[in-house]
């Protein structure tokens, strides 16, 4: 079973993020800031990380700026998963290395199809 780490400060996005990687049959893994993200990401090294961009402590951008300067978590897959959803902010995710963008609002299978692609190319 794929184990995913959904980061997101708001804890209602958070559940539903969750649930609908969990109803697909992964392992979702909860962080509700940047910092936790990493600590966790250390600790218990996940197959793909959904990552929101605003947050507290940490904001996304600056997780995959630290995620891909560390050899053991370059090559780690990451989804942006956010509101923010201009052109700009979609390109800045892009050159800090994330492997795909969703933007919020979504639907479900659209995450999933995405998740499951990056897992099982």
């Amino acid at each position: 079973m794929s184990k995913i780490l959904v980061v997101d400060d708001v804890p209602s996005e958070l559940e539903i993020i969750c649930r609908i990687l969990e109803d697909a049959g992964m392992q979702a893994i909860r962080a509700g800031d940047g910092e936790a993200a990493i600590a966790l990401i250390r600790e218990v090294p996940p197959d793909l990380v959904v990552l929101d961009v605003v947050m507290p402590r940490m904001n996304g951008f600056e997780v995959i700026r630290e995620l891909r300067g560390d050899r053991a978590t370059a090559h780690l897959p990451v989804v942006f998963c956010t509101h923010k959803n201009t052109q700009i902010d979609k390109a800045w995710g892009t050159d800090l290395g994330a492997d795909a963008y969703v933007s919020k609002p979504f639907e479900p299978q659209q995450l999933v199809n995405i998740v499951q692609r990056l897992l099982w190319p």
